[in-house]
């Protein structure tokens, strides 16, 4: 038998706040939370795939445009510049207008910064377009852990960040070949256009579909006592669930930037998150070039090569989202079940060095392969942020870690452009990845301290 609509106006289930009838206590749990996890991944997807697009056009883009390495690291690098500048205003912005609206605005305008730097004819224009897509995305991250915050329960949360986060890699993965056989077809060009297009879109169905657990026509009242009892649906979230649009004050005070930096669970995950993110960017911005110039493959090796890393930071992001929550299910403390994997995969991402000592590229993909699969473990950050967040400050909580995670994306593009304008190799920046590493696994080891919520005392 077909399960009652919940979605009516007149259904006390429905009601803010309304206690569970015996009805809907015993009736079977909807899942409207994976629907808007599915969102979360595309768009997270689409995210990745717009900052990272000028990496796979870069080896033609170059050519044709006269750009040296160090000149190239500079504009890789500049996208981060905004990016990180604009991380606590986004997260102020998500926690006064919220979810839906931030998210639709973000979209819509990096989408169109990415389609534009199609129509560039020199550096500046680049430079320019880089800097709007860094302000643009700046607060999708931040959104990404308040819904996941607001729809999961803290059970489900690792999961369903390593869900969304999957899609960081999985568009690079699946759509480079067809990245590279659209550049080769139609020149670099056709990439922004392409990509930028899909994102505006996409954008459009957000603003169509999403909407918060009380408000959403598929989600029973089960589900949301489910997600309630696992510690979503905050009393913030609560008494702001139907009025998402209305504007709100924060009570933010810039000195709880301050205040939130004393503690040692927020400062040691952000220098985590900083060395894993090192070798996320590589990734996201030199490792075509790398394969082009240091490794010396044609365009079709490199479509074909680029999947194999990505496929398997995908596979680590998911083991490491599982193995997390499989280890809070069995009763481990948030300590070992969140650290762990994170500890184990910066570890063995520094193995990125062992890529210098060999000449096979099937060997050298098989080593860059497991060192991405490794990054993809360790990237349950957000799932810390959601646990440590004080009450109320998630997107400022957010929007911190966030700006100090992506120092990496301003600060390896251009060191790895100045080792290799000044040596001519690769060599010197795959060790340079591969310490920052370590010293994030030292920082889960010895800064982090204990996995709980922080509480601001006055």
């Amino acid at each position: 038998m077909p399960q009652p609509s919940h979605s009516s106006p007149a259904d006390p289930t429905r009601q803010v706040g309304a206690p569970a009838t015996a009805n809907t206590s015993t009736a079977r749990r909807s899942n409207a939370r994976y629907q808007i996890l599915g969102l979360l991944a595309v768009g997270t997807m689409i995210n990745y795939l717009d900052r990272t697009v000028l990496g796979i056009a870069a080896p033609q883009l170059t050519k044709e445009l006269g750009i040296n390495a160090a000149m190239m690291g500079l504009l890789f690098s500049v996208f981060s510049w905004s990016y990180v500048a604009s991380q606590i205003p986004g997260g102020l912005f998500l926690d006064r207008f919220g979810s839906k609206l931030t998210y639709f605005l973000s979209m819509t305008f990096w989408s169109l910064c990415t389609l534009a730097q199609g129509l560039v004819h020199g550096i500046a224009g680049l430079f320019v377009f880089r800097l709007g897509l860094g302000v643009s995305e700046a607060p999708c991250f931040p959104t990404n852990s308040r819904v996941v915050a607001t729809w999961f329960p803290q059970s489900e949360r690792a999961m369903a960040t390593g869900t969304y986060t999957v899609g960081e890699y999985i568009g690079l993965a699946f759509f480079s070949p067809f990245l590279f056989m659209l550049m080769g077809a139609f020149g670099w060009r056709s990439l922004f256009y392409v990509v930028g297009g899909v994102g505006i879109v996409f954008g459009g169905i957000w603003w169509l579909m999403y909407r918060e657990p009380r408000d959403h026509p598929s989600a029973n009242q089960a589900e949301l006592d489910y997600i309630e009892a696992g510690g979503g649906l905050t009393q913030r979230h609560r008494a702001a669930a139907s009025t998402e649009a209305a504007p709100a004050k924060s009570g933010f005070e810039w000195r709880t930037i301050g205040r939130l930096l004393k503690h040692r669970q927020l400062t040691g995950i952000c220098l985590g998150q900083f060395a894993g993110n090192s070798t996320l960017v590589f990734f996201l911005t030199w490792f075509p070039t790398y394969l082009a110039t240091e490794r010396h493959m044609g365009w079709l090796k490199i479509g074909f090569f680029a999947i194999m890393p990505f496929i398997a930071a995908s596979v680590g992001v998911m083991f490491g989202g599982l193995f997390s929550d499989w280890l809070l299910r069995r009763g481990k403390s948030a300590n070992v079940a969140r650290k762990l994997p994170i500890i184990a995969g910066l570890l063995l991402a520094s193995t990125i060095i062992l890529a210098n000592y060999v000449e096979s590229n099937v060997a050298v993909i098989a080593i860059l392969s497991v060192a991405f699969f490794a990054q993809g473990m360790a990237a349950l950050g957000w799932t810390l942020v959601s646990d440590i967040a004080p009450e109320g400050l998630l997107g400022v909580t957010g929007g911190i870690f966030n700006f100090a995670a992506n120092l990496a994306g301003i600060v390896t593009p251009l060191v790895v452009g100045f080792i290799v304008a000044a040596t001519g190799s690769f060599v010197g920046a795959l060790v340079f990845i591969g310490v920052v590493a370590l010293i994030g696994a030292l920082s889960y080891i010895f800064i982090v301290g204990d996995i709980k919520r922080i509480v601001l005392v006055d």
